[in-house]
This record gives C-alpha cells, structure tokens and sequence, in this order.
C-alpha cells in the first residue's frame, strides 16, 4: 500500500479540487475550472497501472471513487442562493452521473490501457484516456443532464432543466440543449489534455522505474 500511497493521494486531490472548481464557470458558461483539473485523474491511473500494474490501479481507482462519493454527499447537503433560487451545490443526478462515470470510465481506462500495455509507450496512455474520457463525458452528461432519463423523478429532473435550454451550439452553431455544447466543450478540453499529459506521464513513469531498479 506504501508504494501507491503518492497515487491515492494524488487521484484523491485531483477529485476534491474538481470538485470545487467545478463551481466556477469560464468561456461564457461552457465550461469550468475542474474541466482542467479532472482529466489528469487519468494520467494518475496510467502511472499506476504502467508502473505497478492493473491491480494497483484499481485500488486508486477506488480511493479516486470514494472521495467523489463524499464530495457528492457533502455537496448535497450544501444550500446555495442566486437568482432568487435556493438550490443544493451539487444535485442527485450530477451526483450519480458523476460516480458512474468516474468509475466505468476509469476501470475502462485500466483495461484498454493493460490491452495496449506491450505497445509503443504513448499508445497504452493515449488510447485509455482517449477511450475512458469519451465514456467519462457521455455517462456523466447523458445520467446527470439528459432530458430523456425520466427515474430520478421530477424534482431531481427539475433540478437540471435549466441545462434543456436551447441555445447555439457552442454559442454560434445551430440550437441544441444546453448540456449538448457543455458536454462537446468537456469532451474537447480531455482531447486536448490527453495529449499534454503524456510529457508528465513519460517523465513520472522514468523517475519511478528507475527507484525501482
């Protein structure tokens, strides 16, 4: 446990600052800052997989999952005012979206990642966190914001209905509900960080293997 002691704790981080930031909106409301702290959530699992193996991995994951799990709690438990609305900080269907998708999207990561393990050393990397945040974004905003999911009820669903809004796509193409362009937005920021995270995942998973040695 020791050795991937740094990885719980770093996944933990990067899950509570998420957490926190995602209450704070940039690029006119389309996205916020936890968008660019989330993702590397991926880059933690992959240094552990590649450096310790799979079931190491999926103990970080784990870690990674119970600490949403009690940010999405406290949340729920948090009442926020604005615009003459009271409403709860985090709401039961981005509380449940969100740890479903953390959690598929993670192991999914892990297993793609084992798949493509003897490869090219960016391809494991690449490919999982590409596959995983692309599951990551559709569970999290199709459960959480999704007009056609009916079973949380309606003051779950009432809740969310401000993202049903129809408005240009990414505020200059064709009207869609609002959740559509926050989730593209979502999507487009992991593309981007995938890539960049494969310099820190190179020179983490180096200085590792070489105190291994």
């Amino acid at each position: 446990m020791n050795r991937i002691l740094p990885g719980v704790l770093a996944m933990a981080a990067i899950v509570v600052a998420s957490n926190i930031l995602v209450q704070f909106l940039i690029a006119d409301g389309l996205l916020t800052w936890g968008a660019f702290t989330y993702p590397f959530a991926f880059l933690v699992t992959d240094v552990m997989n590649r450096v310790y193996g799979v079931a190491s991995a999926r103990k970080v994951i784990l870690a990674g999952f119970v600490t949403g799990i009690v940010c999405s709690l406290i949340g729920t438990q948090i009442t926020l005012q604005g615009d003459g609305y009271t409403y709860q900080a985090v709401a039961l269907r981005v509380a449940v979206g969100s740890a479903i998708a953390f959690l598929v999207a993670q192991l999914t990561d892990v297993f793609v990642f084992d798949r493509l393990r003897e490869g090219t050393w960016w391809k494991a990397p690449f490919a999982s966190s590409i596959i995983g945040s692309a599951l990551d974004t559709a569970i999290f905003f199709g459960i959480a914001f999704s007009q056609n999911i009916h079973i949380f009820g309606e003051a779950a669903d009432m809740e969310v209905s401000w993202a049903w809004d129809s408005v240009p796509f990414l505020l200059v193409g064709a009207p869609v509900p609002l959740w559509i362009s926050l989730a593209v937005a979502d999507w487009c920021v992991k593309l981007a960080l995938a890539l960049i995270a494969l310099v820190p995942f190179r020179l983490i998973v180096g200085r590792l293997t070489a105190r291994m040695v």
